[in-house]
């Protein structure tokens, strides 16, 4: 009986659930809630709507780490997706320059704060270059753009009547750059054993501190953040964090101090009109969003499609007071809060004084830009800490990508069973849709269905920022597809028979679609390594979109425009394994003698 594309689709969900209890790190290939196509394998995505992407900008004082790259490596994967989906992306990342943490460590550094500001946010420009971040906007909060963007927006609150000059009295996180209630302190002790306050969410020490600020009518906008939310039970993802928001908003939230004196903050956008005031940092940093934008002349296209990537530290900030501020503005809120939890180094939180805080450099020239990236978006869960190891990198890459993907790139494009280097010619003969009389069999079929499903399971995934779900598909899908080559062995076939001749063929011929349609959706993942299949299958530029995922089309009973055509150049492995690195065994005495 002939098979519908719903059929496949419906079924690939058992495939990929069968494959669980294979899969290397014991979790399952989630599929649940797959759309049905409704005519053919086809995904036609052709758009010219905006989407705006953005990380967090990250603070300068330190340098950049592997969670930075995380934030970085999820937005970029989200972009480069939706440019594959035929969407006008933009993409923004950069630092958060101001601030009295700033102005503490440039003055310990015996900088000039603008200098100690530029010389690592050039080393985070760097390492996110290094790290195939194709951001399309690098912006630094001491811009002049970015000046005129904040001071714009405070006029706007303050003439709006949501900025009034008050006490505040209160403690104040200088690490955090935060101001806190004392339900959010506790009690703790110093490294010489005396007491002190520290924040109960990171740890730092606290300060009581009694100045004159000015004030945001923070507390006026409860009713509003909570309508919002409820409205909108996907605007902020993983749920987790959205129920922690509603959990926040439960009491009352009380005004908020948007400036410092200057007196005590130098380093910083003065407050327009009041030049012994100073705007308060996350304000400042907020606003970098709008910036971007083109605020305030030019960014109504691109404000109505932002969505943020940010670390769950920082989820307040973006998830009330941000909001809050926006709708203060009169501007539209952002369409989606994508949150990430954090990493830990073999269970410990990364700490400059364990000295186990990884430098992405080090880890690309130990693993890679593609085996890095791609082992942050294959283990990174959004709504737990994940944990790094080298041995656990190694491990991944070496199954995955050098292993099972390289291996069956290498195996199916070997001139020992494709001596002409051409795409080949797949048979109906050979595997008939109908599933009678060739020499496929029932596996076979439940391959065809699997990669079929394919490119909805790993939208929805992307979609909802779940890429390692769809990571987790695709490599079932490769352990499928070396399992139908080991299965039917066409280098014992004997090329002199024209019916072997033909089913190897076609063996060649699926697997070569197999390959390609996890080339395209793992672009946006390892572009790198990703360029290197497709390359090597002759498959264009212009036929790496989303729209060319229309998998084997022969099978279909259509043309396939690639059979005959010349593969690639042979560039070599894939993806090389990955060795440990032995640490020297130092000489004992004995060994000296």
């Amino acid at each position: 009986m002939m098979r519908s594309p719903c059929c496949f689709l419906s079924r690939a969900r058992t495939v990929l659930l069968r494959l669980s209890s294979h899969a290397p790190d014991g979790r399952l290939p989630r599929v649940s809630g797959i759309k049905h196509c409704q005519a053919s394998r086809c995904f036609c995505t052709k758009s010219s709507k905006p989407y705006y992407i953005t990380t967090p900008i990250f603070y300068v004082n330190a340098s950049p780490h592997i969670g930075h790259v995380y934030s970085a490596v999820t937005a970029d994967c989200l972009h480069r997706y939706k440019l594959l989906k035929g969407y006008t992306s933009r993409f923004a990342t950069g630092t958060d320059e101001h601030g009295l943490k700033i102005q503490q460590a440039a003055s310990n550094a015996g900088k000039e704060p603008l200098s100690f500001c530029t010389e690592v946010s050039e080393s985070f420009r760097h390492v996110f270059q290094r790290c195939s971040i194709s951001y399309t906007d690098y912006i630094r909060t001491t811009e002049q753009r970015h000046r005129q963007a904040v001071q714009h927006f405070w006029t706007v609150l303050h003439s709006e009547g949501f900025l009034y000059k008050g006490t505040y009295e209160g403690w104040y996180s200088t690490p955090d750059e935060s101001f806190l209630t004392p339900a959010q302190v506790t009690d703790s002790t110093d490294s010489e054993g005396r007491q002190i306050k520290v924040s109960a969410e990171s740890g730092h020490k606290v300060e009581w501190m009694k100045e004159d600020n000015y004030m945001f009518r923070l507390s006026g906008f409860r009713t509003e953040l909570l309508h919002w939310l409820r409205s909108n039970p996907k605007v902020i993802q993983p749920v987790k964090f959205h129920d922690l928001v509603l959990q926040w908003l439960e009491d009352d939230i009380p005004d908020l101090s948007v400036s410092r004196q200057k007196s005590r903050l130098q380093w910083g956008i003065p407050v327009p009109g009041d030049p012994e005031q100073t705007i308060y940092v996350w304000l400042d940093a907020l606003v970098n969003y709008l910036t971007v934008a083109g605020y305030p002349q030019n960014h109504s296209q691109w404000w109505t499609e932002v969505h943020h990537v940010v670390g769950k530290d920082i989820l307040k900030f973006h998830a009330i007071y941000w909001p809050a501020f926006l709708m203060a503005a009169g501007l539209p809120l952002p369409q989606t809060i994508y949150v990430h939890s954090h990493w830990t180094v073999e269970g410990k939180k990364m700490s400059k004084s364990l000295g186990n805080v990884i430098n992405p450099l080090d880890a690309i020239e130990k693993f890679t830009v593609d085996g890095l990236r791609y082992f942050l978006l294959r283990q990174g869960v959004p709504d737990s800490d994940c944990d790094y190891y080298d041995d656990k990198v190694i491990k991944m890459c070496n199954s995955e990508l050098a292993d099972a993907l390289g291996g069956l790139l290498n195996r199916c494009t070997a001139p020992s069973l494709n001596p002409t280097q051409q795409y080949p010619r797949f048979s109906n003969t050979c595997f008939p849709k109908e599933g009678l009389g060739g020499k496929s069999i029932s596996d076979d079929y439940r391959l065809i269905e699997a990669v079929s499903a394919l490119p909805l399971i790993v939208e929805q995934h992307f979609e909802n920022l779940n890429v390692y779900k769809a990571l987790e598909a695709i490599s079932a899908c490769v352990r499928l597809t070396n399992g139908f080559v080991q299965r039917h062995a066409p280098w014992k076939l004997d090329r002199k028979v024209p019916e072997d001749q033909q089913w190897l063929d076609t063996i060649l011929h699926v697997s070569l679609e197999c390959l390609r349609m996890y080339g395209i959706l793992l672009q946006p993942v390892v572009p790198g390594l990703a360029d290197k299949i497709l390359s090597r299958l002759g498959v264009t530029p212009e036929e790496r979109s989303w729209d060319s995922l229309n998998f084997l089309m022969r099978f279909e009973g259509r043309e396939c425009g690639l059979e005959g055509r010349a593969l690639g150049p042979d560039l070599g492995v894939l993806f090389s394994r990955l060795e440990r690195r032995r640490t020297p065994k130092m000489a004992t005495t004995q060994d000296k003698s």
